[in-house]
């Protein structure tokens, strides 16, 4: 008996395989008049769920930024105890 594959391919498993092993976009646009060029574009774009970011090394600065935000807030909604001796500082919009 021989493997197959199925041959038809559904938009979520698409997008599985995307969010997963992630896709790079890199385009020049270059914009000519009269064959002048007037304006030139680079652009790289890279679309990829967050697991995949993090594993490649992309966005771990932001990754690290939304934890401690998030850390903060939780804190913040913590009522204060009156055998806490610091008073939380948060910021609230």
């Amino acid at each position: 008996m021989n493997p197959t594959r199925g041959t038809h391919a559904t938009l979520v498993d698409l997008l599985d395989r995307v969010l997963d092993r992630g896709l790079i976009l890199d385009a020049d646009l270059v914009i000519l008049v009269a064959g002048v060029p007037l304006l030139g574009v680079k652009l790289k774009a890279a679309l990829a769920g967050m697991e995949t970011m993090l594993r490649y090394g992309i966005w771990q600065d932001w990754d690290a930024a939304q934890r401690a935000t998030a850390s903060e807030e939780a804190r913040c909604k913590k009522p204060v105890t009156a055998s806490c001796s610091v008073t939380p500082v948060c910021r609230r919009p």
